[in-house]
């Protein structure tokens, strides 16, 4: 894609133009998604199965279950956001382009939460059933979720960019990633066990929406400048 093609796209026909992009290359990487799906699926089915029949202990680590699955799922991809596009060269190809490298990576962020996060969230509702989840609950499992996973996908982008080209990349994500996505699972979680005690569950959310909107503001700029940095 040369300078002058990308001089005459404007700011929305650039998301849209990665957006496809990396999505067109996710499909043909299906083994890459169904790797995350199957692991989620795996980790959170494997808890009933090991404690036992007893709804009221299942019904009391739900949340924590299941968020911690989307977690550690999610931690599965990241090694794999920028790294294709910087052993081809695309990478430094969008360096250059005109537009700011902030607005690329908010497109790859979203991308790759359309690619690992979203079938968490599609698919958390049918594993909260066998821990016995009132509809409520899995209501607010589904909102925290939607809410929490793209903060995910933003902070491992830092992560990612900062570990772009390094050997053991994959395992240095999830070391600088993991600390700071803790704030999410706390509040991701608390907000389904709020539903359980009886207690409002707004508060939870609103913090997430803060988190999220905080990201949303930092995390591309961050990621950016921490792709230059790596490919200095």
């Amino acid at each position: 894609m040369s300078r002058p093609i990308l001089k005459k796209i404007s700011l929305v026909g650039l998301l849209g133009l990665m957006i496809r992009r990396d999505l067109l290359l996710a499909v043909r990487r299906r083994a890459d998604v169904l790797t995350t799906l199957i692991f989620f699926i795996i980790v959170a089915s494997l808890f009933p199965l090991a404690i036992g029949s007893e709804m009221g202990t299942l019904r009391t680590i739900a949340p924590g279950v299941v968020w911690v699955a989307a977690l550690l799922a999610s931690m599965l991809s990241l090694g794999r956001m920028f790294s294709a596009d910087y052993l081809d060269g695309t990478l430094e190809q969008m360096m250059l382009a005109p537009q700011s490298l902030s607005t690329i990576v908010l497109a790859k962020i979203f991308a790759h939460w359309v690619v690992s996060g979203l079938p968490l969230v599609i698919i958390a509702p049918i594993l909260g059933l066998q821990f016995d989840m009132s509809a409520q609950a899995l209501w607010v499992l589904i909102f925290s979720l939607l809410l929490g996973t793209p903060i995910l996908s933003m902070v491992g982008a830092v992560g990612a960019a900062l570990t772009l080209g390094l050997r053991g990349g994959g395992a240095l994500v999830s070391l600088l990633v993991l600390p700071l996505c803790i704030p999410v699972l706390i509040f991701g979680a608390g907000a389904v066990e709020a539903v359980a005690s009886g207690s409002s569950v707004s508060s939870h959310l609103a913090l997430l929406g803060a988190l999220l909107l905080a990201a949303l503001t930092l995390s591309p700029w961050v990621t950016a400048l921490a792709l230059r940095i790596s490919m200095e």
